[in-house]
């Protein structure tokens, strides 16, 4: 067969002298609870209005059958997608100075999801030469990219301070200076925004962020993107445990109130969760939503043989969401007898451990990662998913069924039969798809937030703007 070939026909720009416009002037200070940055950029990426928008390329293009730094950057790539491009791309070639061609070994409709978006971020672009010279090391002390912003100074867990760069291709920024603080705790960022220390706070819920919407000067921000929070049942392939039994995964669907959580938690502007693929993903299937009925869970269990409910061990979560979300979900369980013991994992070392396969019983994991429904099933559902504990023998087969489908109407139909078979099995139970909370401060005349769909950040960074003093 001869290989796909998909010609990021990149005609990469150098960067051209400026429009004279203002120099770009004062701070913009975030209190984040996750890494972010503005230094690098991509040879595509989302932007507003263009899902898979050319950037430091002009243009790109797929052949009917299916720059150096560009191709160094993707070969580094160690990402969590790394294997799967290793198995799908035979290889990258630099046509010329301007054009770059990616050879893949099949035809893989869900390349340009991967490469091109926040998905993996192999589309990001670092210098070569500098990296090479520096090493890794020496990299992350002092990075250098094309993005709109350079780098000034990081501290380790408290801040990283960036300075506006006027060649930026694009435009050049109108604030000087981006300041990312890192603020784990949600009580800390609403008083650093209320104090005036910074002038965004992300991922604000339940009473801090009614307190936010009821304070003076300070406007809370609603942001829904491809995001949601659903349980793993990581036993249910082993005979010996009550997740083994279907009846059982239901009754813990029938058990949670997920209206109560969205109220409670995000002032009933997120969406209850019906599946574990956000409903704003390209090929979702809408499932029937799951009732809550204390009942019916009740039935369920003494169907499956435990009338008096069981010891579920323990349910896993990270600090941010396991807190917020995993307490009520423990409630709900207790109530109709599934005794959960509720863990809170620090976030890196239990996304760590999910993917070393290495927690038990109850999971309560998310992911905002975009793509679509085929790119979220092989992460989670599919033999060999980076955070994938068992599946069935019809999914995978469903799976490699679409993977090489190139008719989208076809292919839709294969991945909403599958969408089907996981539901029918109850192999996972979806909570919600959360509205992200921002505060915003007094000073922002654009804060950049829903300025590109299905993004929960400020963006693009080069567009924001202070008010005038």
């Amino acid at each position: 067969m001869r290989p796909t070939v998909l010609a990021i026909a990149a005609l990469l720009l150098l960067a051209s002298a400026a429009a004279a416009i203002a120099a770009p002037e004062g701070q913009i200070t975030w209190a984040a609870h996750v890494t972010l940055s503005a230094i690098h950029d991509a040879v595509v990426k989302p932007m507003p209005g263009n899902p898979l928008a050319p950037c430091l390329a002009q243009a790109w293009s797929v052949s009917k059958d299916g720059l150096d730094d560009v191709k160094f950057s993707f070969e580094r790539y160690r990402g969590n997608s790394a294997s799967l491009f290793k198995s799908k791309v035979a290889r990258v070639e630099v046509v010329d100075l301007k054009r770059v061609r990616f050879h893949l070994k099949q035809a893989w409709p869900d390349f340009m999801t991967f490469y091109a978006t926040s998905a993996t971020g192999a589309a990001y672009v670092v210098p070569k030469k500098y990296l090479e010279r520096v090493g890794d090391e020496g990299f992350k002390k002092h990075p250098i990219g094309a993005g709109p912003y350079r780098f000034v100074a990081f501290k380790p867990g408290i801040e990283l301070t960036l300075e506006a760069f006027d060649g930026y291709w694009r435009k050049t920024p109108s604030v000087k200076t981006l300041v990312m603080r890192a603020v784990p705790d949600e009580t800390t960022r609403l008083a650093a925004l209320k104090r005036g220390e910074v002038d965004v706070a992300y991922s604000i819920t339940g009473p801090l962020a009614e307190e936010l919407r009821r304070t003076p000067g300070l406007t809370l921000v609603p942001t829904i993107f491809t995001f949601n929070v659903w349980l793993l049942f990581t036993d249910q392939w082993d005979p010996r445990s009550p997740w083994h039994d279907r009846r059982v995964r239901l009754a813990a669907n029938h058990a949670i109130d997920r209206q109560a959580i969205n109220q409670a938690v995000y002032l009933g502007l997120g969406k209850v969760g019906a599946s574990f693929i956000p409903s704003a993903m390209e090929y979702y299937w809408a499932p029937p939503a799951y009732t809550y009925d204390v009942a019916r869970a009740k039935q369920l269990l003494a169907e499956a043989g435990y009338p008096n409910g069981f010891d579920a061990g323990e349910l896993s979560g990270d600090m941010v969401y396991g807190s917020a979300i995993g307490e009520p979900v423990a409630g709900f369980l207790q109530a109709v007898g599934i005794r959960a013991r509720l863990r809170l994992i620090e976030r890196t070392a239990f996304f760590k451990e999910q993917s070393e396969k290495k927690l038990r019983h109850v999971v309560q994991t998310q992911s905002g990662v975009p793509g679509n429904a085929a790119t979220r099933i092989e992460q989670y559902a599919v033999s060999g998913g980076y955070f994938t504990y068992g599946t069935y023998p019809e999914i995978d087969g469903l799976f490699a069924e679409q993977a090489s489908e190139t008719n989208a109407r076809a292919r839709q139909q294969i991945l909403i039969k599958l969408q089907q078979v996981i539901h029918d099995r109850a192999m996972f139970g979806p909570i919600i798809e959360p509205a992200f909370l921002t505060g915003v401060g007094p000073r922002l005349e654009v804060h950049g937030l829903n300025a590109m769909p299905n993004h929960p950040y400020s963006a693009p960074y080069e567009d924001l703007k202070l008010k005038a003093r």
